[in-house]
């Protein structure tokens, strides 16, 4: 099967792609590099551009006829910007998208991957979440992602194509080959602060202890991002008898572990697998930021029969040890 990857140069679609070749598929890849790297697309047919083009999806699609699905993961992702560049993030994430969209059904497509965020919910009062749960953005970012949703839900619904939105949760970890990783210098969340203060020797600072969790800090569900990229690839191989049993153009699935780690407990694990732990200080919330949540859904085990494979303790490990290999690959990053 060939797959069009939206953002394939990035940490999650570049992941993507590993796996789909790793089960006898072939990736396509599109990406702006604003935020991408090209590296990751050595040995992928690779197009250079932005995703609202229609020029380059006509190249790419004279190229590669056959394209059987696509996955949209290009966006920018970043809570605190989104807050700052509201406008940006709206015309990146949302009207690009509306121009995309319509390119690809223009060009026959009919199965779309839309990867989708769990930051969009209204937690419950444990925190956990499930499809049906209600849904309240508290940044420009999980707006974008709403109300790309919204969109995609009415385009679906008088247009032959069906769309797959899935929500993710807090992806970590790596490539377990170190094909790719984690591309940016600085990560904003909380495992790549973590490593960064690991690294640095200073103390890891908690942004927030004064939410309504166990422990004060923020909670999350911690997500291998190779389980991720194995969903991903398991909702293409049967998206039409997916979508067949289910009757419906447009459906919703979240992709978490079900188990909801809080942000002490995060630097807890951590620090079990590190030789020199760290500590920890307390710091203001970020803008945009909440509590956070946890999935409890079982459709993507009933649905997909997906399940994550991977613990919270090898997440760590295959993210620390990409920032020790990443220089082999990003060799401008060797010395970040």
């Amino acid at each position: 099967m060939k797959v069009l990857i939206a953002g394939g140069a990035g940490f999650i679609g570049s992941t993507i792609a590993s796996s789909l070749l790793d089960c006898g598929h072939e990736p396509v890849i599109l990406d702006n590099l604003i935020t991408g790297r090209r590296e990751f697309c050595e040995g992928r047919p690779f197009y250079e551009g932005d995703i609202a083009d229609p020029e380059i999806l006509d190249r790419i699609f004279d190229d590669h006829p056959d394209i059987a699905g696509v996955v949209h993961c290009a966006a920018l992702i970043v809570v605190p910007e989104s807050v700052e560049r509201p406008i940006q993030y709206f015309r990146a994430n949302v009207s690009k998208t509306l121009e995309f969209v319509d390119n690809l059904i223009g060009k026959g497509v009919s199965r779309l991957l839309f990867s989708s965020s769990a930051s969009i919910y209204q937690p419950g009062a444990d925190f956990s979440v499930d499809e049906n749960s209600a849904v309240n953005p508290t940044s420009p970012y999980a707006w974008t992602k709403m109300v790309v949703e919204q969109m995609l839900t009415a385009i679906s619904a008088s247009t032959p194509l069906r769309v797959l939105s899935l929500r993710y949760f807090n992806p970590i970890g790596a490539d377990p080959k170190m094909r790719t990783g984690l591309q940016v210098a600085a990560p904003t969340h909380a495992l790549g602060k973590l490593v960064e203060a690991h690294r640095a020797g200073h103390p890891f600072r908690v942004t927030g202890l004064d939410y309504p969790t166990r422990d004060g800090s923020g909670i999350r569900d911690y997500l291998h991002v190779w389980d991720l990229a194995a969903a991903h690839v398991r909702a293409l191989e049967i998206f039409d008898p997916l979508f067949e049993a289910n009757q419906s153009q447009y459906m919703v699935m979240n992709l978490g572990t079900g188990t909801g780690i809080t942000v002490l407990e995060l630097v807890d694990a951590f620090n079990k697998v590190v030789d020199t732990p760290v500590a920890v200080a307390p710091a203001p919330r970020r803008p945009g930021d909440s509590a956070g949540a946890y999935s409890r859904s079982t459709r993507a085990a009933d649905l997909l029969g997906w399940r994550p494979e991977h613990t919270l303790e090898e997440g760590i490990k295959d993210f620390l040890t990409w920032f020790d290999e990443r220089g082999k690959v990003l060799p401008d990053l060797a010395a970040s």
